[in-house]
């Protein structure tokens, strides 16, 4: 594939969402990517339902533009292979727990010994080092432990299980994606590559942004439905007379004033501008009963004329047809590897 990163290789000895996704995304940008697989562990992703010709749907979209070498670890001779190939590739991507590639003889050490230029990044849940290194988890632990499930959902139901996989994708994959290609850049300056230590919970911990900065720094802990954008406002969604729903994120006073004319709420503009959880109780109340008295289409008609940052909760397959995201190419056509052609997420990264 063409693309800024062309120059770029990648050894990818990574297997379910976070290393694969991330190497996905520097395949996407161009880079060569040879996929490590073992013959003899099977990767969730390749059995995990639903499947589009011979693999699974999620296997084929995260494994598109990599070639696939097959290669038990284990097996005498498996780490001289890697040693040689290592010699020819620019960047390490691995998801195992600290110490499992040490013990496979292709740790970092010495495989830097080979190829001191060698960029090596680790994807783990909790890092390389603390009391939870080699502690087990997924994603909706790690964002626990990260404090971020604390101020999401509802008051009375308490925090929801992630509709996306927050942690593994936005933590670990973007933030390796971030780590790599800094290092890359230092290479360029130094000669010399370096480790890449990659925490989901970390990463799931940075993205608290303003609500974390609120806290260490102001000593206020949010709670759910406390803050201007978890519920706490008439920031939230609304639910259709069909069931459906409606986003509203009408925050700066142009828009909420747009919005309530529109509702027929012109008399609760000063609400919308008011802090005190009362007036913001009391305008969602009302917005929540003008919402409710139509459909979801109908709403979307009013409000496509209105720029009042008010917009329809879709499901996937409505926003793969919106007019926004086809513009953007974000639905593609990949040979699934049978000479068909499946239809997959795009690339969100566009170099113009």
């Amino acid at each position: 594939m063409s693309g800024p990163l062309s120059s770029l290789r990648v050894l990818d000895f990574s297997t379910l969402l976070p290393g694969p996704y991330a190497t996905m995304l520097l395949a996407d940008m161009g880079a060569e990517v040879l996929r490590i697989e073992a013959p003899d562990r099977v990767d969730l992703t390749k059995v995990m339902p639903p499947f589009d010709g011979t693999f699974s749907t999620a296997f084929s979209y995260l494994t598109r533009g990599k070639e696939t070498l097959s290669l038990n670890l284990k097996e005498d001779g498996a780490a001289d292979r890697i040693k040689e190939l290592v010699k020819d590739y620019d960047v390490v991507v691995e998801q195992f727990r600290p110490g499992v590639m040490d013990r496979l003889g292709i740790g970092y050490e010495t495989l830097k010994a080979i190829n001191p230029a060698l960029i090596y990044c680790s994807i783990t849940g909790y890092g390389q080092t603390g009391p939870y290194r080699d502690r087990a988890g997924h994603d909706i632990n790690y964002l626990s432990i990260a404090g971020v499930s604390s101020h999401c959902g509802r008051a009375d139901s308490g925090p929801p299980p992630m509709g996306i996989e927050i942690a593994d994708v936005a933590g670990g994959s973007h933030h390796a994606v971030m780590g790599i290609l800094a290092a890359v850049i230092q290479r360029q300056q130094t000669g010399e590559g370096q480790f890449v230590d990659i925490s989901m919970t970390d990463a799931a911990f940075a993205l608290n942004a303003m609500s974390g900065a609120a806290c260490l720094a102001g000593g206020i802990e949010q709670k759910p439905e406390t803050g201007l954008l978890n519920g706490g406002s008439f920031y939230d969604y609304y639910q259709t007379r069909d069931d459906r729903w409606l986003s509203v994120g009408s925050l700066e006073p142009q828009f909420s004033a747009r919005l309530c004319d529109t509702l027929g709420l012109s008399e609760m503009k000063g609400l919308a501008l008011s802090q005190k959880p009362a007036d913001q109780n009391a305008l969602k109340e009302a917005i929540a009963g003008k919402v409710r008295e139509k459909d979801l289409a109908e709403w979307q008609s009013i409000f496509a004329e209105q720029d009042a940052c008010v917009e329809p909760v879709l499901t996937i397959s409505e926003a793969a047809e919106h007019p926004q995201l086809k513009a953007r190419g974000m639905v593609i056509e990949v040979d699934r590897g049978d000479g068909e052609l499946q239809r997959q997420l795009g690339c969100p990264i566009r170099f113009v």
